[in-house]
Order: C-alpha cells, then sequence, then structure tokens
C-alpha cells in the first residue's frame, strides 16, 4: 500500500520527478516520452491501488482473527494483521480527508 502512495506522489511536480521519468522510460522501453502521452499511471489507478489494497488488508486481519478462534493462529499473527489492518485504514481515511479538502478548496475558487 505504501508503494502506491509513493506513486502519488512521484506525480508531484516538486517531489520525485526523477523517479516519474525514469519509471516512464523503463516502462516504455527506453523510448522518449511524447508530451500528452498516457504513460499507464493515472490517479486513478493508483487510488484504487491504494483502496483494494486497504481492503484486502482489512480481509486478512479479519480472517486472521477467525484463525485465531479455530486456534489455527496464535496471538502474534493476529495482532501484526490487525495492526497492519489499522495502519491501512488511517492512511486510507487520511487520503480520503485531503481528497475532499481539495475538492471543497477547488469548488470555493473564483470563476
Amino acid at each position: 500500500m505504501i508503494d502506491n502512495i509513493q506513486k502519488v506522489s512521484s506525480l508531484s511536480l516538486t517531489r520525485g520527478l526523477e523517479e516519474a521519468a525514469s519509471e516512464t522510460t523503463s516502462s516504455l522501453g527506453g523510448a522518449a516520452q511524447v508530451p500528452g502521452q498516457n504513460t499507464g499511471l493515472n490517479f486513478a489507478s493508483v487510488l484504487g491501488n491504494v483502496a483494494t489494497d486497504a481492503m484486502n488488508s482489512l480481509k486478512g486481519a479479519e480472517a486472521m482473527s477467525f484463525k485465531a478462534i479455530e486456534g489455527k493462529a496464535n496471538t502474534r499473527e493476529v495482532v501484526d494483521a490487525v495492526l497492519e489492518a489499522q495502519q491501512s485504514l488511517q492512511t486510507a481515511i487520511a487520503l480520503r480527508d485531503k481528497i475532499v479538502s481539495a475538492y471543497l478548496e477547488i469548488t470555493k475558487m473564483p470563476i
């Protein structure tokens, strides 16, 4: 999940420009990037991947909890899975809050 968030920061104009350029060049097989060309890495897909990873983390923690109830998993595994799910959920909530805040700022802009 953190990898997907780092991809979002590489889309920024001020941070990670070199990494984004090298990632684009390597994905195109070394070909020069044409302005306006779709490189396959877009904001919607990154956010979709973050949401999917968070959901999978939550489902994994739930499955691990059920295994612990059945006696097939130890406490350490359950705690690790639940803490990972909690971190994923907090990250998803923080991203949601930032997106909503940015949307509200955009709607307040004069035309």
